[in-house]
């Protein structure tokens, strides 16, 4: 495959070139095949991920992905040279191959769920139509991609805020994802994740919130909530990547510290 000095080599284009000197019956999926339907998952440093039929000699190939499995005619449609897998069966294989062995569970659905809330919120598949395409399959990592499945959902606005969901779920204290806040019909702010009954909201800091203005209309918001009653315990970038257990343990606090100083036991 021939490119143009001007143009960029993106995923997208890489993906492109596998095609062309792939077998057939080859498949494009996962994080490469959502590249392809307009999600933001791989760069030109990540691997093309290839479904290829067992029966063909091909690979290793520097820069490919290649994986050995049935390719069902229902679950890939054509693209350039070969195929690309459907939105239900890209998120499927997100789910059995984005996580590896030696990820904890909770790592490894981590991984999994915040795929697969990206892919549902862009609206390429539902939940329906990923629940029947697990029925019956036994491929390796399907009982993860069940349990995933139990986790997904498309409010989510980034892959942290996912992860961070997940983080609580598997410890018992699910909250529950982009909550608004009115008061006498006015808004007064979406949470990442919250615990309405305990006013307890939990925020996602990411990078981008270091921006000076980001970070003034961020802490108005918070203000303006605290007055109201909600507390807030917020996570940064370097905390997910780190010992969670401490999200978790600062989460149960803060949901403690509410239930001390919750109305009825005031009035008590």
């Amino acid at each position: 495959m021939y490119t143009t000095p001007d143009q960029p080599i993106t995923h997208e284009v890489l993906c492109h070139a596998a095609s062309m000197i792939s077998p057939p019956g080859t498949m494009l999926t996962g994080c490469s095949a959502a590249v392809v339907y307009g999600l933001d998952m791989a760069d030109a440093a990540s691997p093309v991920e290839l479904v290829v039929p067992e029966k063909e000699r091909f690979g290793p190939v520097r820069g490919l992905r290649i994986h050995r499995g049935p390719v069902r005619l229902c679950e890939a449609v054509a693209w350039r040279e070969i195929s690309i897998a459907t939105p239900a069966r890209m998120a499927l294989d997100l789910m059995l191959r984005s996580a590896p062995r030696t990820k904890t569970l909770t790592g490894r659905l981590r991984a999994a769920v915040a795929y697969v809330d990206q892919v549902l919120r862009k609206g390429l598949v539902t939940e329906d139509q990923l629940s029947r395409l697990l029925v019956g399959r036994r491929d390796w990592g399907v009982v993860l991609a069940r349990q995933a499945l139990t986790l997904v959902d498309a409010r989510a606005e980034s892959p942290p805020e996912s992860e961070l969901r997940v983080i609580l779920a598997m410890d018992g204290i699910p909250a529950e994802p982009q909550y608004v806040v009115t008061h006498a019909g006015q808004f007064l702010g979406r949470l990442d994740l919250a615990y309405p009954d305990s006013l307890v909201a939990v925020e996602y800091d990411g990078r981008w919130h270091e921006d000076p203005e980001q970070m003034k209309r961020d802490e108005e918001r918070r203000a303006a909530l605290m007055r109201r009653g909600w507390r807030f315990v917020l996570v940064r970038h370097d905390d997910l990547s780190g010992d969670v257990s401490r999200i978790v343990a600062k989460v149960r606090d803060a949901l403690r510290a509410a239930a001390d100083f919750s109305p009825l036991k005031s009035a008590a």
